[in-house]
């Protein structure tokens, strides 16, 4: 049936046309103006002016009535009436021969449309063909119907219930205010105009009384493609439909487009008060609710032209201060968790913004793997070929610096520092530094420990396909002693701008256990870590990492995996970010040591790495670096004899390093006398036993000969197991109910390869612990009973333990 043809008599349908309805705003003027003698409105400001709150227009729907959800299809009963010209077709459309028709019914954007285009809906009814649209309550009317008008006749829409109908009527009623409304500010003529019809439109969507997330879209939407089609608006019109639209994005992001608008606002009136007053709450619902800024990356770069907006107020980094604090609040705890990780990315994405242009520089650079085989010859590569950093001219008499490739560097025993494979830490003269552009930029390698430290680790040759690490990359030839990369000055600003919010957000203590894990894998370009002003400002946040005691913080220091660097090798001496003469790597070396990292593997790498360093700062008297080389020499980490002179020699040199080797001697003298073969092979503490009971107890005479300890049902904790590493034979521990935890299995591990049967039933050990097991390749017996094992833990240590036949996991989650 045709909806849009004309029709003859316009009486002859009275019988649907009754005083008694619910009027349709429709019929009401598309702008909506506001009745003066309303009492509780309040009226809004003119152009320019309107307050930024929203003005009640005492519609239907804004209160707290009934809601609906916006329906988009569904099945109705649809009856067409034509308006009659004739007797017979007023007899013909009596409401005794009417017929209803089922339907399956779309209200697409544009009309309303049947799945079955037959019969009644044979065309689609189009919004603008509808003129009037109402609810039918009339005495003997058809129950739950929607009278819907249109030239020529009227389309009854009936509806199970009455919640229905409703739900219907308010779905058309806003599909088509939508298509109105979209066809006006499509064609804008006069904005004077056309900012009243804004306000109208939000006006309308606070209204409503649907509750779906595209009542308050749609309106954005059109409002920011009436903003991308007439850019040439003047700055006041931009505020003004800012204002406007105002109340909309409380609890709505604003769409792709209007991000876009926004942040041209905030980069060209960063001063504006709608910066402060319409952004500030927009953007607060950003960091507060957004889940991904992968997904919509305007949403990020929105946020972050509002902070720099902020950052270019009078006293612009207190301004940043104060909205920091604002999005943490006032408590000790964040409110809200995904604040934190979108003030990172937003952090990110804008220091990586600074690099750029030295990061696109990146497709004619030597690749990792010319560099690292030291192939950057000119004549080597298809000209042309930017440099990745550039070197500075070398001083007059040395020769010019040559490229070593990783492998170049002997790896001959450590004579005393400074030595060439750990050179001292302190800082060499060298010439100015090196300005360095977009245009010329050259990564050299490292040319001190990390080549020999790779040939005992067995790294494949110079020639090899494995890529050089991030230390490799960035840190220079001698003839390159120091870097400096010039950045244009609003890129400086940005810098410094996000620099300071990732200092403040080291200084919450319960943002910065997550802080240090989104950091922790170094997401920042090599060119970023070779700015010497950005490892700057990003020292303060390393620092408060190595001053945090908790171990889920400071552990975020080391490499996120093997064979990756971590904040502790860069910021360590020899370090691309290393700018002190090693205390902040002293103090990183304190907290760790203080923490589970008081072991082997820990130590070792200091030795193969940081050798040189450690003893330097130990010729200096820190008190940290003493106790390493002490505890290096303890557990036989330096194999070669010199080396073990020259760190003797180091200790007796100062105060506290001769009193804490007389330590150690004194305490080797006991350990020989307690490993000395002898004494019982069989060993039951009694109940109720202390960790100072059992000290007390192997000082006592020799245990060469141990091999079955039995510490069941004591008091021993974690600190135990300092003392059950000296016990050279012991095959057999029985731990059952004690306090023994993670950090003393982490220790055990390391020190007694041989041990065969573990009893660890009612202990508070963890997966944490119980993964250090796996390199006890001897156990054949181990009982879990009762602890906080889980089922991939267990299976993790039955395929690392190839001997390990007798296995007790009741009462565990792998039972």
């Amino acid at each position: 049936m045709d909806f849009n043809s004309g029709g003859g008599g316009g009486n002859g349908g009275n019988e649907l046309h009754n005083n008694q309805f619910y009027q349709c705003e429709e019929n009401k003027p598309l702008l909506g103006e506001m009745s003066e003698g309303n009492n509780n409105t309040k009226p809004c400001a003119g152009p320019g002016k309107r307050s930024l709150h929203h003005c009640s227009s005492g519609g239907g729907g804004g209160g707290g009535g009934m809601r609906y959800k916006l329906l988009h299809e569904g099945d109705i009963q649809v009856c067409v009436v034509k308006h009659p010209r004739t007797f017979l077709s007023k007899i013909l459309t009596s409401k005794f021969l009417r017929r209803w028709e089922p339907h399956h019914l779309t209200l697409t954007d544009s009309s309303l449309t049947s799945a079955t285009p037959t019969g009644y809906m044979e065309a689609s009814l189009s919004y603008s063909s509808i003129e009037d649209l109402q609810l039918l309550s009339w005495d003997n009317a058809p129950k739950y119907c929607v009278q819907l008008s249109f030239p020529g006749g009227t389309v009854l829409l009936q509806a199970a219930n009455s919640y229905l109908r409703d739900q219907w009527f308010h779905s058309l009623q806003w599909k088509k205010k939508i298509y109105k409304y979209r066809k006006v500010l499509n064609n804008p003529s006069r904005w004077d105009v056309v900012l009243k019809e804004i306000r109208a439109l939000v006006d309308m969507a606070l209204t409503s009384p649907l509750q779906d997330e595209s009542i308050h879209q749609a309106p954005l939407h059109i409002i920011s493609t009436l903003l991308a089609e007439n850019a040439n608006l003047s700055t006041q019109d931009h505020e003004n439909i800012i204002v406007a639209i105002a109340p909309l994005l409380e609890n709505n992001h604003p769409p792709p487009d209007l991000c876009e608008f926004f942040c041209k606002h905030c980069r060209e009136r960063p001063r504006s008060m709608v910066v402060i007053e319409v952004f500030t709450p927009v953007v607060q619902r950003i960091l507060k609710h957004n889940m991904d800024f992968g997904k919509c990356p305007r949403l990020r770069l929105f946020t972050q032209e509002y902070i720099l907006a902020l950052n270019e107020l009078n006293a612009g980094m207190e301004v940043v201060k104060k909205f920091v604090h604002s999005m943490h609040g006032p408590t000790g705890q964040c409110p809200h968790p995904r604040v934190l990780p979108n003030l990172v990315a937003v952090c990110l994405a804008a220091i990586y913004s600074c690099y750029e242009e030295f990061i696109n520089s990146r497709d004619n650079s030597p690749s990792l793997k010319e560099i690292r085989n030291g192939c950057q010859q000119q004549n080597e590569r298809k000209p042309p070929m930017p440099l990745r950093l550039l070197r500075p001219e070398p001083p007059p008499p040395p020769a010019p610096a040559t490229i070593l490739p990783l492998s170049a560097n002997p790896s001959a025993p450590q004579p005393p520092p400074p030595a060439p494979s750990n050179p001292a830490p302190s800082i060499p003269l060298s010439s100015p530094p090196s300005v360095v552009n977009s245009s010329e930029i050259l990564v050299e390698l490292e040319r001190n420990n990390n080549s020999a430290n790779a040939r005992r680790k067995g790294a494949p040759p110079s020639g090899g396909d494995s890529e050089p690490n991030l230390i490799d990359c960035l840190l220079v030839s001698p003839a390159v002693n120091t870097l400096s990369i010039q950045l244009p000055a609003q890129a400086d600003r940005v810098l410094g701008c996000f620099a300071l919010i990732l200092k403040m957000l080291s200084d919450y203590d319960d943002w910065r256990p997550a802080l240090a894990s989104l950091l922790q894998p170094i997401p920042f370009p090599k060119e970023a870590l070779a700015h010497a002003k950005f490892t700057k400002e990003l020292k303060y946040v390393i620092q408060r990492f190595a001053e945090d005691p908790r171990q889920e913080v400071h552990s975020c220091l080391l490499s996120v995996r093997s064979g990756k660097d971590g904040w502790f090798q860069l910021y360590s001496p020899g370090g691309v970010a290393c700018d002190d003469d090693g205390e902040l790597f002293a103090s990183m070396v304190h907290i760790l040591m203080g923490s589970c990292y008081k072991t082997k593997k820990f130590l070792l790498s200091l030795a193969e790495n940081k050798l040189g360093p450690c003893m330097l700062l130990a010729l200096r008297g820190n008190q940290t670096m003493v106790e390493i080389l002490c505890l290096m020499l303890e557990y036989n980490i330096i194999e070669n004899k010199d080396t073990q002179l020259q760190i003797i020699s180091t200790l007796e040199s100062t105060q506290v390093g001769l009193r804490m080797y007389e330590q150690l001697c004194d305490r080797q003298r006991e350990l020989k006398e307690l490993q000395r073969k002898g004494g019982p092979t069989r060993l039951t503490l009694p109940s109720k036993s202390t960790d100072a009971d059992l000290a007390r107890l192997l000082s006592s005479g020799s245990f060469g000969n141990l091999e079955n300890l039995s510490l069941a049902f004591t008091n021993v904790t974690s600190a135990c197991a300092e003392q059950l590493i000296k016990l050279p034979s012991l095959k057999q521990l029985n731990l059952w109910s004690t306090q023994f935890g993670d950090a003393g299995l982490r220790l055990l591990s390391e020190h007694l390869a041989c041990l065969q049967v573990l009893n660890l039933c009612e202990t508070p050990v963890t997966d944490a612990g119980l993964l250090a097991l796996s390199s006890m390749k001897s156990l054949c017996s181990l009982n879990m009973n009762s602890t906080k094992l889980t089922a991939d833990t267990y299976e993790d240590l039955k395929a690392k333990l190839p001997n390990l036949k007798d296995v007790d996991v009741r009462y565990t989650e792998a039972w």
